[in-house]
Formats: C-alpha cells, structure tokens, sequence
C-alpha cells in the first residue's frame, strides 16, 4: 500500500506524504484477524496516538488527521481532505490483493478514480 500511497501524493501536493506513509504501516497493524474485525480502524488510531512522539512525532493537529485516516479508513467514507483521502485511496487501490476492484465511487481522490490508475494498482498487485 505503500506505492499507492507515495503514486498518489505525486498526483495531489496538498496531501501529507508523512501522514500517508505512517497510515500505510500502522493502519491494518491492530487486525486480530483477515476477516471481519471493525475496531481495528479505532485500534489503530489509539496506536498512532501512542507512538507519536516515539517513531514519528507529528503537531497535534497533523496527528488527528493520521487518527481519523486510520479510524474510520475501513467504514466506506470519502472524504475532501486531501491527506485522509490519500491515505483511503492508497488503502483501496490495495483491495485487488483480494481480488477486490476498487469502486471509483468509493475513491477521494480525483487522481485515484481515474481508470489508469486504478489499472496499475491492479497490474501492481501481481
């Protein structure tokens, strides 16, 4: 997810490429299982909260927005704000893993949503 990531912060300067790539190591870290499990969002969030200032040390203000990309990244939101959105996009892309194909509907990001893009998440994922 990481790529995706880094791909789609080129697309959109506003996004937080520190923000995103934290996102992309933590956010699924709190899974207890590859299944169902809808407070590994919350779980990971309560993480990063706990490691700043540790591994990573973000503004207060910077680390809200990594807590709610993180929270609420598997709930099917989209979002305008260009690092939350970067953040779920990345973690969308990654859905052909699983034999998943994005929903465009379900992509932020102007830049995710286009068919290119999301063909070379799929050719990626191989």
């Amino acid at each position: 997810m990481g790529a995706f990531g880094a791909r789609l912060c080129e697309s959109d300067p506003a996004a937080d490429a520190e923000i995103v790539s934290i996102f992309a190591a933590i956010h699924d870290s709190m899974r207890l299982n590859d299944g169902h499990d809808p407070e590994h969002g919350p779980r990971a969030a309560a993480l990063a909260a706990r490691l700043n200032g540790g591994p990573f040390e973000l503004a207060a203000d910077r680390l809200e927005i990594l807590e709610r990309a993180c929270r609420e990244h598997a709930d099917g939101h989209v979002t305008d704000d260009p690092a939350v959105g970067v953040c779920w996009d990345a973690d969308r892309l990654d859905l052909w893993r699983l034999g998943i194909r994005p929903d465009p509907a379900l992509l932020s990001t102007e830049a995710a949503r286009r068919p290119e893009e999301i063909e070379w998440a799929r050719r990626a994922e191989r």
